[in-house]
This record gives C-alpha cells, sequence and structure tokens, in this order.
C-alpha cells in the first residue's frame, strides 16, 4: 500500500487533470507511479519535462529502458524494474537482454559500454573512474551521448527513490528483483 495518496485522474482538477490527461492519452494508462507523482504538479511537470526532452536524445529509447533496467535492479526498486521490463517489451528488448541489461550488461557492444557506465555511475553516485569514462568514450559515445546518459541515470534514480519511498503499488506485471537482499521495510 503506498504511503501517499494515489491521486485518482477521474477526480483531479487543475494543472494536475491536464497532465494526467496528457499521460493518459500518450501511454494509454495512467501509471500508479505518475498518480504518486501527481500529488506535487511540479514535480509531476519536472518528471514529464525531463522525460519527454530525452525521447529525443541521441539515445535510443531501448538504450535508455537498458539503462533504467541496470540502475532500478541496482537500486532494488522493484516497481521500476516491472515498469520497465514491461516498457522494454515494447521497445523490441528480448527478455535475455534485459536479463543482461540488469545485471549491467547487453548482447550489443555499445549498448554493453553504455549500461556498464550508467551502472557504474549509479553504484558510485556520479564519482567513476577515468577508466569507466574512457570505455564509454572508447565505444564511441559522443559528449552529447554522455550527458544523456548522466541524465536517464539521474532520472531513473528519482523515480527509484521515489517508488522505493512511497511504496507506490506495482501495476505492471511484478517482476522479481535478481538480489532479493534489500533493506528491510521498516
Amino acid at each position: 500500500m503506498a504511503r501517499v495518496q494515489v491521486v485518482n485522474p477521474q477526480t483531479a482538477t487543475g494543472d494536475v487533470k491536464a497532465l494526467l490527461d496528457a499521460v493518459q492519452l500518450q501511454l494509454g494508462v495512467t501509471p500508479n507511479f505518475i498518480r504518486v507523482l501527481a500529488n506535487s504538479p511540479q514535480a509531476l511537470e519536472g518528471f514529464l519535462g525531463l522525460y519527454g526532452a530525452l525521447g529525443k536524445a541521441g539515445v535510443d529509447k531501448a538504450t535508455q529502458e537498458r539503462i533504467a533496467l541496470a540502475v532500478a535492479e541496482g537500486n532494488g526498486c522493484q516497481y521500476c524494474v516491472s515498469a520497465h521490463t514491461a516498457i522494454g517489451r515494447h521497445a523490441g528488448l528480448s527478455n535475455e537482454e534485459m536479463d543482461l541489461n540488469r545485471r549491467g550488461s547487453s548482447s550489443d557492444a555499445k549498448a554493453a559500454a553504455i549500461v556498464a557506465f550508467a551502472k557504474a555511475l549509479n553504484g558510485n553516485l556520479g564519482e567513476i573512474t577515468t577508466g569507466e569514462f574512457e570505455a564509454a568514450r572508447k565505444a564511441g559515445l559522443t559528449d552529447g551521448e554522455i550527458v544523456e546518459v548522466i541524465s536517464v541515470v539521474a532520472l531513473n534514480i528519482f523515480t527509484n527513490i521515489l517508488g522505493k519511498a512511497t511504496r507506490v503499488e506495482i501495476d505492471f506485471p511484478k517482476i522479481d528483483l535478481l538480489n532479493t537482499t534489500t533493506r528491510a521495510a521498516a
């Protein structure tokens, strides 16, 4: 059960209603995560703004989903692993590929370098080694792509923290975490 109110799109008003309607129109559903985020129209608008901008990034949608899976798994966010598994399937990722992504790799060489870079960023709160940075460069990432990967990681850290802190109810097919030794719920 979520620790904060899950906003009902049918009874929402004002800016919240407009934002939730836009999500429903774009996705065909209004996920619980978005409905929890709607408790703050400013937070929801900020999330949607960055999410929308990254949709036009040089790092393609499938690779952004690879990053999201690696970050969610690394942070132990079952909601986000479940959501991004469903979204990853729509982006064309196979179950085998998504399993690799959750472990910090990929069957595609460039995507593997990107996911490894993202995993290092997440695991070290950005304090990566020169070797980790140079591996991304060696894989062909431009300065713009490096900044995009950092942005995707940061956006996903935000969603992981929000999902875990609020204990939002999973409304996607539930996927178990690979490592179930996460902090006990208090």
